[in-house]
């Protein structure tokens, strides 16, 4: 019997550091070795493109020796590393943008040129202080890719710069009234109160939330992994009513939960954009965001009692720093109320105060 040849040589499912399950393509062709993750359904037109130019023969790189001194160097470099493509798919478009803006902006500057007062200034450019220290940590990052790849020893102007101060706790976590009063404006059936209910009953990401389906669901259990981390989330519906209402009501056959008018699936972004959109029409504030609602899921959690595995697990996170912080947030809240009720418990003074009585004299003495 002929032995069936592989369509894709070199490709196996393998786990990656998050603990994400992706296609893994390991080849040495002409000594050449190729190991690479490819980010793409099996055997679709784009997991063929990805495959073929992993398999092509690199192109040597047309640089002069000044042209590999500039930022827009490092970036190319970078960008075109497995580091960079091993990041997950929505980090990956997120600090492209980024870096391309640096490129755009300073790309020609030799980066053993570039001054402390310039990255202070870069950063004042940025608009607020979370964009700044996002800036701030680009561009450190790209020194150490300097330093580690291309045996940069020069100085990193990024290490006198300190970040911004952020007065705030990032998004803002929605309140118990925000929350009635988006289910009041959209009653249980519609196109915005399954995505509303599906992002505060699972705790995902818009990225998680946006391409969830009918097939992460098995045995009454809703499964997905964190597009960012790969972290992996299960959750029994039986314990998410109103969740489970609405994929009841919700039979269409689609691919996803929540799709376009078109059937089609919500791009990150589009998801992002749609539901903010219809949070606005609501009478909701602006400040009303997907990630906010993942976090009042979080803080409810943290309100009852809920450990840091625990608020990790239903978050999808490895580390438990983000669970940390909203079992502390909600810790000063009920140390608050307690504090509180220490006033209600307080003898009542105003009658022992405003007393009349004489003392019994005679027993002290005093005449």
């Amino acid at each position: 019997m002929v032995k069936r040849r592989k369509r894709f040589p070199g490709v196996t499912k393998a786990t990656d550091r998050h603990g994400k399950t992706r296609w893994r393509l390991r080849r040495t062709i002409k000594g050449r070795r190729i190991d690479c993750y490819i980010d793409a359904v099996f055997g679709s037109e784009d997991f063929r493109t990805q495959y073929e130019a992993a398999l092509a023969e690199p192109q040597k790189k047309k640089t002069s020796g000044v042209a590999e001194r500039t930022i827009s160097f490092l970036i190319e470099d970078y960008l075109g590393s497995r580091a960079f493509k091993e990041l997950a798919q929505a980090t990956r478009y997120a600090k492209r943008l980024r870096l391309d803006w640096i490129r755009s902006t300073i790309g020609e500057a030799h980066y053993q040129d570039l001054l402390p007062r310039h990255v202070t200034a870069l950063m004042d450019r940025k608009g607020g202080p979370e964009a700044a220290n996002r800036l701030h940590k680009d561009l450190a990052q790209l020194y150490k890719w300097a330093s580690r790849q291309h045996g940069y020893t020069g100085r990193n102007p990024t290490v006198e710069v300190d970040r911004q101060k952020i007065e705030t706790d990032g998004y803002h976590t929605w309140t118990r009234e925000q929350i009635a009063q988006f289910r009041a404006f959209y009653p249980s059936g519609t196109k915005e109160r399954l995505a509303f209910e599906l992002v505060l009953g699972t705790g995902a990401a818009r990225q998680d939330a946006a391409r969830m389906g009918p097939l992460n669901i098995r045995g009454g259990v809703i499964r997905y992994s964190r597009g960012k981390t790969g972290g992996k989330v299960e959750l029994p519906l039986a314990k998410l009513p109103d969740l489970a209402r609405e994929l009841g009501v919700h039979q269409e056959n689609r691919d996803v939960f929540v799709a376009r008018k078109d059937g089609r699936p919500y791009t990150t972004e589009g998801f992002g954009n749609w539901f903010a959109t219809m949070a606005q029409a609501a009478g909701l504030p602006s400040e009303c965001r997907i990630h906010g609602l993942r976090k009042h899921g979080a803080m409810r959690l943290a309100e009852a009692g809920a450990t840091e595995a625990q608020i990790a697990a239903f978050l999808g996170h490895h580390s438990h720093h983000e669970a940390r912080r909203y079992i502390a947030a909600a810790s000063r809240m009920t140390l608050a109320s307690s504090a509180l009720d220490l006033l209600t418990n307080l003898p009542n003074l105003d009658g022992g105060l405003g007393k009349t009585t004489l003392q019994d004299t005679d027993k002290k003495g005093i005449k």
